[in-house]
């Protein structure tokens, strides 16, 4: 079977998140399921089998959201995050639960996409060599019916040669042409220089297709600003739009993963009161989507029933029994994250591959700075992190992003003082830039 395995994953997992071995397993064991049913062809028991969808417990910053984000890129899924606090139950203002899976295929049919444009390019690139050296040689764009060799001269085809060495070599980048370019269906938004409407042209290009057809509108650019442009509308005419649209569906019902955040703010618990009827609401129109449901998109009936669905909350307030028990029964998986120790943050500052004392490192070396941590730096930087969590709400890892700007602040401010030295970040270094910040209460409250 191709595929890592449950040991793989994790070991994967391993690399970018520190500790919460429990949730590791859970999820690569549900990723791994996903790939057992895939394999299984045409046996009728693959559409009975459903994906074991996973709750995870536990306080913000250690970790949930980060382990099913790896987890959907590890297995080239489409993901997205959402906060359940953002959904309204049907019938009150607010998006309705459906447009997350929308937002899951719109994710998919760029991925897609994207790899549908690869395979392509290089017959796009030849393609829009050909149209500017022509625009070139004839000085104008002309139809595409009259882009063939045919229609030129002897003379031309010879200048299109000499023009086409300088132009692979970039030294008509710079000169200047005319394009004929698809323009704008709605030329009056346009013309309103109004924040926002870009977005509202595209979204109404959409949902009018064809029926505001697209005019041809020519442009005076450069042959550099042209190559992009030729590059992407050829790369368009490639595309079979059709086969990548089915992928997406298909790809979005087979391996597609939702991240449901902050779920247990739609949970009633015991200590919540007031008039917010919409809670549960919320609960009962997700739970359609969790079961198995079709969703009706621009693209085509989305079918839900193979989604993945991770859920996740602190439920300090509620629990998970506050929850529908409908909606538990569908999330049978359960982990508990823990919250994380003096230990768990001097590894997290120095073990996972985009750890933030190496993307400081990064960063600061290109301003010609040496930047070292020692162990009793990241104890004393981990120590603060602890306090500051104590003395103020427990963001977890989080409060690390915190502490590291407010630590470097002077060395980023001022790369000059610096340039071409090891500044080295010890405990005693530490103590000196934040000392004074942790003694005032309402500073630190503030600032870290």
């Amino acid at each position: 079977m191709e595929g890592p395995t449950p040991k793989e994953i994790v070991a994967y997992l391993d690399e970018f998140i520190i500790g919460q071995q429990e949730a590791k397993r859970a999820v690569a064991i549900a990723l791994r399921n996903r790939m057992r049913r895939l394999e299984l062809g045409d046996d009728p028991l693959k559409e009975e089998i459903h994906p074991k969808n996973i709750i995870m417990i536990g306080p913000t910053g250690v970790g949930k959201t980060e382990i099913a984000r790896r987890l959907a890129k590890l297995a080239k899924a489409p993901f997205i995050k959402v906060e359940a606090t953002k959904y309204t139950e049907v019938g009150y203002v607010g998006r309705d639960v459906e447009s997350m899976v929308r937002d899951l295929l719109a994710v998919a049919m760029k991925m897609v996409r994207q790899e549908h444009e690869e395979k392509v390019r290089e017959k796009a690139e030849k393609k829009a060599e050909e149209r500017i050296l022509n625009i070139l040689v004839k000085g104008r764009d002309v139809e595409e019916r009259f882009r063939q060799d045919s229609y030129l001269t002897e003379e031309e085809k010879n200048l299109k040669e000499v023009l086409r060495k300088k132009y692979r070599n970039n030294a008509l980048d710079d000169r200047e042409i005319e394009v004929r370019t698809q323009g704008s269906a709605m030329p009056f938004l346009q013309i309103m220089a109004v924040p926002g409407l870009e977005e509202l042209e595209h979204q109404m290009q959409n949902v009018l297709g064809d029926i505001l057809p697209r005019k041809k509108e020519t442009k005076k650019m450069t042959v550099a600003q042209a190559r992009k442009l030729i590059i992407a509308e050829e790369t368009d005419a490639l595309l079979d739009h059709e086969k990548m649209r089915q992928e997406a569906i298909q790809l979005t019902e087979q391996r597609g993963i939702i991240f449901i955040d902050e779920i247990d703010k739609i949970a009633r618990g015991e200590y919540r009161s007031g008039p917010d009827v919409s809670r549960e609401g919320v609960q009962r129109d997700i739970l359609p989507l969790v079961e198995g449901t079709t969703v009706n998109t621009r693209q085509g009936p989305v079918r839900t029933d193979h989604i993945l669905f991770i859920a996740a909350g602190a439920f300090h307030i509620s629990r998970v029994s506050d929850l529908i028990p409908e909606l538990q029964g569908r999330f049978p998986i359960r982990v508990e994250l823990h919250p994380l120790t003096k230990e768990d943050y001097v590894k997290i500052l120095q073990n996972p591959r985009n750890a933030l004392s190496k993307q400081y490192q990064a960063l600061l070396s290109t301003e010609g700075i040496a930047l070292n941590f020692t162990h009793d730096g990241y104890e004393a930087i981990a120590e603060i992190a602890v306090t500051m969590n104590e003395r103020q709400e427990n963001i977890g890892a989080r409060r690390l992003h915190t502490i590291m700007e407010k630590l470097l602040e002077d060395i980023s401010f001022s790369p000059e003082d610096y340039r071409n030295r090891e500044v080295i970040i010890d405990a005693l270094y530490v103590r000196k830039q934040l000392e004074h910040i942790l003694k005032d209460e309402n500073l630190a409250r503030y600032i870290l």
